[in-house]
This record gives C-alpha cells, structure tokens and sequence, in this order.
C-alpha cells in the first residue's frame, strides 16, 4: 500500500470541534504543569485511563514537583505505584525525577521539565511518543503523537492495512490544529479510546466518519498481528514465622518486579515444603506460571509495609499469608 495521505483543514476542524464537546474529563488536562502532564502520560503508558486517574492523584499529591520525588526514597513512589503494574516505569520515573532536579551545571534541568524533544528524549522512560504529548500538551509543540490508537485512526481513515510508523507520524502531523497541536493530539487519542476502537468501534458517533475508507470492513484495519505469548514457569516458597508473617525479600533491578517486595521465586529449594496450588499471572506477551510451596522461618516481614506486585500478593493469599 501506499503512503498515507494527508488531511484537508475540515477534517481537521470536524475532529477538534467534537473534542471540544466531547472530550473526556481528565484531572490531568485541568493543569498547565509540564510535571503533571508527564506524570500522566507515564501512568498511562501500561495503566487503563479509569484506574490511572486514581494513581495519577496519589502519585501527584505527594510528589507535587520532581524536586520532591527525587528527594524521596523510589520504595516510597513503589509502594503508590501498587497495582499499576510494569514498575520498571516507576524505577525509571523516579530516575527522571532525579536527574531532571540536579542542576545545569550538572546536566539537570534545576527541577523543570524541559520542553524540547531532543531533551525529552534523554530522559529515563521517556520514548517517542511520551515525548511528542508532552512536548505538544505542556509547550505547544506542534508535533504529532503515535501510538497504537493514532495508528488504527490512520489505518481505518485511509484504507490502509499496514501503514508504517513513518507514514503514521506524517498523517499524525498533519491533523495538528496551528495553536493547538496538545488538543490535536488529546482529540486524536479520545477518537481512538472512545469511538474508532479496536473491536465494536462506534462508527456512527465518529465525528470524521464520511472520509474513512475503512468503515465498510474496521476490523480489518489495521491487518491483526498474532502474538503468541512466552510462558514463564517459577516456583515460589512462602515461608511463614510463627505470627504468620511471611519471609519477603526485595527483588533486584534486573529481576522481574524489581524493587518490589515478594516471596523467593529463583534458586529455591522446595524440600520439605507443602504445595499449594498454582497461579497463572497474565502479563502483555508472557504468561507467569508459578507454583506456590508452603513452609516455615523463624522471622517474617508484615506484608502491608513494604511495596509488593499484585503478582506477589496473589501468591501470599493462595498460602494464606495475606
């Protein structure tokens, strides 16, 4: 297929005038604050929207500035982020956090959020498409964001089944609103959350509904890619002391939930151990199948007082730790 054409100005205006009727209301666009606008956007990188507005307030509450995560233990910002799942973006956050507040002379921003891609991009956890929403919500860059909605958008709206990302970026450039690239993005994102979605799109509300070449046949756009997901085996030993508290260590960075806290899953020995059921854990494109063993220790750790997965948690319940 060919490259993706670009959008006359009334498409254009047709999307951002139903944004401005229909847009969905975000504690994060009620703000002009380049540290909040990122701190959504990070959420929202692996968090569904209902459950990241929840995180989002936590997380901001007590981390008002980068000044004051980076001032903070990142075991603190872990215990906020439970739930939220992929805490390497936690890690990687606090990272931001850290560098972003030391000063120029140091290579910091002295606590600011910088407003140009390139120095975006130098950031831990920041790629491509965090930074084009950051870059066009909190400074009124004029460049477009994609992601897997923009993409779909593009794909129905001009028939193409395999657009390329190169191709994606142009189109997504070209229905930027001049004055407004931030709301250009935002209404692109909405469409795609709430109208032109993957299966059951609600083509009869979409506001550019009369130019979509895909309309006829919207599953088919873009092409559907098979994924087979990796299976990951573990065992995992709950240990518990004479109060019922578990043994818990805190997992390495390079671990699979690294610092968080949880039961030992690698180089356990299940002798003389009880077992009691399995768990299988449901991740983007790997499935975690642990089995759970049961036994004692002299001294365990109150598992409300230190940051642990849901992962963890689940395997606590199943021996009957939680």
């Amino acid at each position: 297929m060919g490259s993706l054409k670009m959008i006359e100005h009334p498409l254009r205006k047709s999307l951002i005038d139903w944004y401005d009727k229909e847009k969905r209301d975000l504690p994060w666009r009620k703000t002009n604050d380049p540290w909040l606008i990122l701190l959504s956007e990070v959420i929202l990188q692996q968090t569904q929207v209902s459950r990241g507005i929840e995180y989002w307030k936590k997380i901001s509450n007590r981390f008002p500035t980068p000044k004051a995560l980076s001032a903070a233990d990142q075991e603190e910002l872990l215990t906020l982020w439970q739930g939220a799942g992929y805490y390497a973006r936690a890690r990687r956050l606090h990272a931001l956090a850290v560098q972003v507040s030391k000063p120029f002379n140091e290579g910091g921003f002295d606590g600011s959020i910088p407003d140009s891609i390139e120095q975006l991009l130098q950031l831990p956890g920041i790629g491509a498409y965090t930074a084009a929403a950051v870059a066009s919500i909190a400074f009124n860059r004029p460049v477009g964001v994609v992601d897997g909605n923009v993409r779909r958008v593009a794909a129905r709206q001009t028939g193409n089944p395999n657009p390329a990302q190169d191709s994606v970026r142009t189109w997504s450039n070209s229905m930027l609103i001049p004055g407004r690239p931030g709301d250009s993005n935002q209404a692109m994102m909405d469409l795609g959350a709430v109208i032109c979605k993957p299966k059951a799109p609600k083509c009869e509300l979409c506001p550019i509904i009369n130019t979509c070449e895909g309309k006829a046949d919207p599953s088919a756009y873009p092409a559907p890619v098979k994924r087979k997901k990796s299976i990951e085996n573990f065992d995992a030993a709950v240990l518990l002391d004479s109060v019922g508290w578990p043994r818990l260590i805190k997992r390495e960075k390079t671990e699979r939930f690294g610092g968080m806290w949880g039961p030992p899953m690698s180089n356990i020995s299940t002798d003389g151990l009880i077992s009691v059921g399995q768990i299988v854990h449901q991740l983007t494109h790997r499935e975690l199948r642990v089995e759970v063993w049961k036994g004692q220790c002299s001294k365990g750790v109150d598992p409300s007082s230190v940051p642990m997965s849901n992962l963890d948690r689940k395997i606590l319940e199943i021996a009957g730790a939680m």
